[in-house]
């Protein structure tokens, strides 16, 4: 089993790219977005743009983050992966020092984060970085979700959990999806399996049952 899991509205409580964006970015930004829902620009592009409207110093950046609060559950849902050996990826479209300041202010450290990349020259401008994007991506996203969230070893469980847009198409490659918020409406709509959840409190109850039978049935 591996459980690949969004960040922003999943993880956290709130969209932290847009809280952020709210608190320090230069008004242009919700033009964009409005370019965004509009079609007339990809998510990639929009966050681009809208990163290098950030103003305000690190200290400026760092107390919006350090305001952020995690989605119920999620720091002991952790503490259960790592004692079941269950790998727990991050995998988001918002910012790796966004989503790495959050978890590290809450204890959480050491989970790999697959996500968009900030940058911040000398002269304190920002600009995002996107290695994980792809070329005809059906979510237009800095990170395509298809790509990165795989399968690692043969029959190896995929979970995904999610709340959004940019987890429609990874969606439905999962063997086990998690769903709240716009992603619950899109699998519900599709008539797709999925689990709804409220909090990770929920996430957990369901998956620590699925391993203990696992267990049993390895052990013979």
């Amino acid at each position: 089993m591996r459980v690949y899991c969004d960040f922003d509205g999943t993880i956290s409580k709130v969209d932290t790219t847009d809280l952020v964006l709210t608190r320090l970015a230069a008004p242009e930004w919700e033009a964009l977005e409005a370019r965004w829902v509009a079609g007339e620009i990809t998510a990639a592009e929009c966050m681009r743009a809208q990163i290098a409207l950030i103003g305000g110093d690190d200290a400026d950046l760092d107390a919006v983050l350090d305001s952020v609060e995690l989605t119920p559950g999620f720091i002991d849902f952790a503490e259960w992966c790592e004692a079941n050996a269950v790998p727990l990826v991050v995998v988001s479209d918002g910012v790796d020092y966004f989503i790495r300041r959050i978890l590290s202010r809450h204890g959480v450290d050491g989970l790999e984060v697959i996500s968009n990349q900030l940058a911040t020259d000398a002269a304190g401008a920002r600009a995002l970085a996107q290695p994980w994007s792809r070329v005809g991506c059906a979510a237009g996203s800095g990170v395509c979700k298809c790509q990165v969230a795989v399968p690692r070893a043969e029959a190896e469980t995929m979970v995904f959990i999610g709340d959004g847009r940019s987890d429609f198409c990874v969606s439905g490659r999962a063997d086990m999806l998690f769903a709240k918020d716009k992603l619950a409406d899109y699998a519900r709509s599709r008539g797709m399996s999925h689990h709804v959840f409220a909090d990770f409190n929920d996430i957990k109850a369901t998956l620590s049952a699925l391993h203990a039978g696992a267990a049993r049935r390895a052990a013979g």
